[in-house]
């Protein structure tokens, strides 16, 4: 595994400072706030979390434990990271962890049975110019350049009901293209279109 990958994986699992500031104004807010409306922030606590990845460009399928007793999998995410890669340049990039956790409570919650199929995971900052210059649904400064993102559709399962249930996490941003066939999650923040 490279040390960049390293960096950024490591850079998940550390407190900085403006983090730290910022738990405090979470935690006093806390108080003033219903335990309901905190449940979907809350990470999964789940001893072991896994996904099961179809690439439907690359035809590519994964299953991966990536967290075990609260610790990421580095060769699990370096794994997940490449079945997610710019399939039009090969790039890969090290998707954030807490996109997978997303990604886990979304198919836990709609008890999937079958692989979860990506659309479109990490995108290039040149894949994505060329893709914002053809389509006005993609946007400039998308997520997906920061491995923050990723398009998906699960076969059983409606889009409406896909994006119902990753609305219901407030993890992030869901975007909702029935003519496209997918459902848009991020963890940005929290909005919906």
């Amino acid at each position: 595994m490279n040390d960049w990958f390293k960096k950024k994986l490591y850079a998940h699992h550390c407190l900085s400072r403006r983090h730290f500031l910022k738990a405090g104004v979470l935690t006093g807010a806390a108080s003033l706030t219903p335990l309901s409306a905190w449940a979907g922030m809350l990470r999964d606590p789940a001893p072991q979390r896994a996904l099961v990845i179809y690439n439907a460009h690359t035809d590519e399928q994964l299953k991966a434990v990536y967290c075990e007793n609260g610790e990421y999998i580095p060769e699990a995410i370096t794994a997940i990271s490449r079945i997610l890669r710019d399939h039009r340049s090969n790039e890969v990039y090290p998707m954030n962890p807490l996109l997978l956790d997303l990604l886990h409570g979304i198919t836990s919650r709609i008890e999937a049975r079958q692989p979860l199929h990506v659309i479109s995971g990490y995108r290039s900052p040149r894949t994505n110019a060329q893709l914002a210059a053809h389509s006005r649904g993609v946007a400039k400064h998308s997520l997906h350049m920061q491995g923050m993102a990723v398009d998906i559709r699960m076969p059983g399962h409606s889009l409406a009901q896909l994006r119902k249930v990753a609305v219901a996490l407030k993890s992030g941003g869901v975007g909702y293209y029935p003519a496209s066939d997918f459902v848009h999650v991020d963890v940005g923040r929290v909005r919906y279109w």
